[in-house]
Formats: C-alpha cells, sequence, structure tokens
C-alpha cells in the first residue's frame, strides 16, 4: 500500500511518501503502520496533510485511544493542541518539558503504547522533534554492562522533569506536579517477546538504594550513550507531515522554539498495552 518507504538511518525511522489524507485511515494503512513501527520505530509520513478526523480515526485503528482529562479538542477530545500559546491550549507551560528527552507516561505503571503527531503550523526556527532508540542503545551495550544494569530500578517523577523545564517553580507549580505519582520501574524493561531497552528520560529522578550523585552520574552517562547520533534521528516539520512513534521505546524531545513561534501541532495517543516489567 506504501509506494515510497525509505530508511532513514540503520537503526531508527522510516520514511513515507505519496499517501496523505483520508487514505491513512484505512484498516490496511494502520496494520502497515504497526508492522513498520515494530520495525523502525518512528513512521515519518511526508506531507500527508491528515485531518483531524482521519488522525482520530487512524489512531483508533491501531489502537485504544487516550481521551486527555484536560487540553483535548471539543469536537475531537482525542486531540491534543502541543503549542506554546496560552490561548491555544492550557497546557502550553508544560510543553516547555518536551525539550527534554523523555517517553510519554513514564509515571504510569503501562506508560503509553505510541503517538501520533501531524503538523499545522511549522516554527522558522527550532522546534524539529528528535528521537532516539532505547532498544538500539541497549543492545549495543556490553554484556558486562547490560548485567550490571539489569537488577537496578529508577524513580520517575513528574516533577523531575518540570524542574528542568521550571528551575525556580512557585508554590502553586510545585503542587500541581505533586499531585502526579510517582513510579518505581526497572531501569532496563524487558517485554513478553524478549526484547529490551533503556528506561530513561527526563521523569528519571534516582537510582533506588544509591546516593544522589552517583545514579544522576550513571542516568545521565546512560542518557547520553542512548541518545548519541547512531541511535538517533531529527525530523525537520513541514506542514502536513505525520510521524509515528513506538513511545515505549523511543526517547523523543522538541528542539526549543520561541513562545511566540506559530508551531502548532495536534497528537493523540494510544493506551498502553503492557505493564514496565
Amino acid at each position: 500500500m506504501f509506494a515510497n518507504v525509505t530508511p532513514i538511518t540503520d537503526t531508527i525511522g522510516v520514511e513515507i511518501t505519496g499517501i496523505e489524507g483520508s487514505r491513512l485511515a484505512d484498516a490496511q494503512a494502520a496494520a502497515r503502520c504497526r508492522a513498520l513501527l515494530d520495525m523502525h520505530g518512528v513512521v515519518v509520513f511526508r506531507d500527508a496533510h491528515i485531518a483531524d478526523a482521519d488522525l482520530v480515526a487512524l489512531s483508533r485503528m491501531l489502537g485504544d485511544v487516550v481521551v486527555a482529562p484536560v487540553g483535548g479538542q471539543e469536537k475531537h477530545p482525542e486531540i491534543s493542541a502541543i503549542s506554546l500559546d496560552p490561548a491555544t491550549t492550557v497546557l502550553a507551560s508544560y510543553n516547555k518539558g518536551t525539550f527534554h528527552w523523555h517517553i510519554d507516561g513514564a509515571t504510569d505503571a503501562v506508560p503509553q503504547k505510541s503517538t501520533l503527531l501531524t503538523a499545522l503550523e511549522v516554527s522558522e526556527e527550532g522546534g524539529d522533534t528528535e528521537f532516539a532508540n532505547t532498544y538500539a542503545g541497549y543492545e549495543a551495550l556490553t554484556e558486562d554492562e547490560k548485567a550490571s544494569l539489569a537488577d537496578l530500578r529508577v524513580v520517575h517523577s513528574f516533577a523531575a522533569a518540570q524542574l528542568l523545564a521550571n528551575p525556580d517553580p512557585s508554590d502553586k507549580q510545585r503542587a500541581a506536579w505533586a499531585r502526579v505519582p510517582t513510579r518505581e520501574h526497572p531501569l532496563i524493561w524487558t517485554r513478553r517477546n524478549g526484547r529490551k531497552s533503556l528506561l530513561l528520560g527526563a521523569t528519571a529522578a534516582h537510582v533506588v538504594g544509591w546516593p544522589e550523585e552517583q545514579g544522576r552520574a550513571l542516568l545521565d552517562r546512560l542518557l547520553d550513550w542512548s541518545t548519541q547520533p547512531r541511535f538517533s534521528l531529527r525530523h525537520h516539520w513541514r506542514r502536513g507531515d505525520l510521524v509515528l512513534w513506538d513511545n515505549t521505546g523511543m526517547l523523543h524531545r522538541a528542539v526549543p522554539y520561541a513562545p511566540t513561534s506559530p508551531r502548532l501541532l495536534h497528537r493523540t495517543t494510544l493506551i498502553g498495552e503492557e505493564a514496565v516489567a
């Protein structure tokens, strides 16, 4: 169904051209997307120009869709706007946290399965989205390194991520962050099929049982390792692009852009299917 499919790198990403709009809201297209996500982690549809209704339809063919308690559209509550403009979304201030490597739902027992993002408006400066393959990052470790990390556990915290974007928060902000429960996960996420990845990112607050400084050094080192160029890609948005990624094994972040930028993306998110273990 997808005639023009081109791998972006050896370890991450595939780009597809020549299909757009309602043609993506199709069961056959969804099945092909799932297969490509499993193989490549990130699927880029250039110039897809998918309408909101079709974005929701495709998302529902891929899995169960998250309906966010706040920030969703009135007509399509499954869709959240990604913008730094408070007039566009009530979550504008939180979106600054996307400038740091993360996975979505890291403080949940079952992180979200996948994310779909389409560009309505783009930024002239900054605003690209970067991805890094933590399956590939794990596989490239030595066997001794894998063994040394096998039993480590990490506490993930929404506050830890927000502090990176807002290092001098108000009491009100701290209170809001504290309402999101922390979560302890293994550092190595082992799937039912045996596949493994590193569970890292901005929410990774500290290593359980380790001195804070030592744990921070390890988490920073592994993040640097997993996001090096051979495991990552940078997507330069054009209006109409649609990008899907495996949220459980791909870190992502937005390249910083100005709050006054017109950048506006629409996002849907798929409910997770496998608890961290």
